[in-house]
């Protein structure tokens, strides 16, 4: 279709490309942003949560270069880097370092503002759109049918030089966790969306770092990306254990390091920092932060909790808006699905305004529906572990039975996947399109050939017949032999040597 003027609440990742997604079909596309952009990738008040890490996974990096033509390539070129986490990152999990071999996942790290700034320089390019700064929207306006859906109209905002108005065919609420759209259409006569929330509590620190020079980094760190996941030991240890800690790298030889935790006071000073990280599991995370040099205070987040406004549960939702991102679905950050599902979201509108003539309540029921089962995939990954949680709060908490099995299971079906995932492609395929939201968890717990594969992995190491070796010393440096290729004739298995070292595999 071919419209007139549309508006866009909001100029971050969820806007910016809900704004690249209707380009090809208004006229004009006016982006409403509170703030005054930074010309560079700087952080900004709107987005606090740029402090930290953020992942863009495989699915949300394709969605935004459908929206976005050639995006992939100037993130890298702008200094992203597209790494093999299998091979570019060292993973401590439960028994210890895991060995480093290629898979099938690779991603592009970068900074969360120098992905919006590569956006921006994208929006930029595409003469329909226009981004106003400064500009604090302020309502909705509406019309309310008797006996037909009501319709959103345009908004009202607020600039320095005072109030105003703009009218739209269609208006796209990007304004984050947030926004008061839902309750502007509640006063308006629309009844109230139902949410669903759960808040398992988490908290997160990050502080950001300048990388050593090469020439001067120890010779151990042959990693990119340090990730440490929480301890599963029921004994005595540590808070610090508990954490999942990154050591994430971004452009310019830089690093964020951070922590987080399920329901634990996290450090919020320079000082309590780098004592916790001194104290994560594994001794090269404190290592590693020692040896590079920080750059920023400490900065910590607690607004982590899943909610989901459920526009699509409406019996008349309003015609002539939509919501993306936060807005409409917000995850626990922990599961980096964020960015990615708001340009899924994007990619769903843009495919419907090709095949749709009108914006009739045809279409805005075909997006909710359509959006529905796009936002099931990452909302069913981030139940399966926050319902865990005993203190956990919400909608969505479950009875004490459910979250003993999820307790219970989690990590454990977690160790299993990705120890077999080393040995075995298919188990590899289907994580990899899991963890990328390319297919659901149900899809993969209804696979009986991914549950046959894992269990003869089991059965094989029962038996000492596994060929990647792992458990390698927690305390020790991440080992850096390339296991990929490797055969049961050229390895020696370390299932019954607890824990292994490198040195054993160099001196077999």
């Amino acid at each position: 279709m071919q419209g007139k003027t549309a508006v866009v609440l909001g100029g971050s990742v969820a806007g910016l490309c809900a704004a690249g997604a209707l380009a090809r079909h208004f006229d004009k596309v006016i982006v409403l942003e509170r703030d005054q952009l930074p010309p560079d990738a700087e952080h900004r008040r709107g987005v606090p949560q740029s402090k930290h890490p953020h992942f863009l996974l495989n699915s949300g990096r394709r969605a935004i270069g459908e929206i976005f033509p050639g995006f992939e390539d100037a993130l890298i070129a702008a200094g992203g880097m597209l790494l093999m986490p299998s091979l570019d990152a060292a993973y401590c999990e439960n028994d210890g370092w895991a060995a480093r071999k290629s898979s099938s996942m690779t991603m592009v790290y970068s900074s969360r503002v120098l992905i919006e700034r590569v956006l921006r320089d994208k929006v930029r390019e595409l003469p329909a759109i226009e981004i106003r700064e400064g500009v604090a929207v302020t309502g909705l306006r509406t019309s309310v049918g008797d006996t037909t859906p009501g319709r959103v109209a345009g908004v009202e905002f607020r600039t320095e030089d005072g109030s105003g108005s703009l009218d739209a065919e269609l208006v796209v609420d990007a304004l984050g966790r947030g926004s008061s759209v839902a309750d502007w259409l509640s006063g308006a006569g629309w009844p109230a969306a139902e949410e669903r929330t759960l808040d398992a509590k988490v908290t997160y620190t990050s502080r950001w770092y300048d990388l050593p020079p090469a020439d001067r980094r120890p010779a151990s760190w042959w990693w990119k990306h340090l990730v440490v996941t929480p301890t599963q030991d029921t004994g005595g240890h540590p808070e610090e254990h508990e954490f999942l800690s990154n050591f994430f790298p971004i452009e310019g030889d830089r690093a964020i390091v951070c922590m987080g935790a399920w329901g634990l006071r996290m450090p919020r000073d320079v000082d309590t920092f780098e004592a916790a990280a001194d104290r994560v599991r594994a001794a090269a995370f404190g290592r590693a932060m020692h040896d590079s040099t920080p750059t920023s205070e400490v900065h910590l987040t607690r607004s982590t909790g899943n909610k989901w406004r459920r526009f699509d549960l409406l019996d008349r939702p309003p015609l002539g808006l939509v919501s993306v991102g936060d807005s409409i679905c917000a995850f626990n950050p922990f599961y980096a699905q964020g960015m990615s599902s708001a340009a899924r979201s994007a990619l769903i509108l843009a495919e419907l305004l090709r095949a749709r003539d009108t914006l009739d309540g045809t279409f805005f029921r075909e997006f909710l529906d359509r959006q529905k089962e796009s936002l099931d995939v990452p909302w069913m990954l981030a139940m399966a572990r926050d319902q865990a949680y005993d203190f956990a709060t919400g909608t969505e908490v479950v009875p004490g039975w459910r979250r003993r099995i999820a307790a219970r299971m989690s990590w454990p079906v977690f160790n299993a996947t990705t120890a077999t995932s080393r040995e075995d492609d298919y188990v590899d395929r289907t994580f990899t399109a899991v963890f990328n939201l390319d297919k659901s968890l149900r899809e993969m717990a209804t696979d009986p050939r991914f549950w046959l594969r894992i269990a003869r992995y089991k059965v094989r190491e029962l038996r000492g017949r596994t060929v990647v070796p792992h458990g390698f010393d927690d305390q020790q440096d991440p080992p850096g032999t390339d296991f990929t290729g490797i055969t049961k004739a050229n390895s020696r298995t370390y299932e019954n040597r607890s824990p292994a070292t490198e040195t054993d595999l160099v001196n077999d």
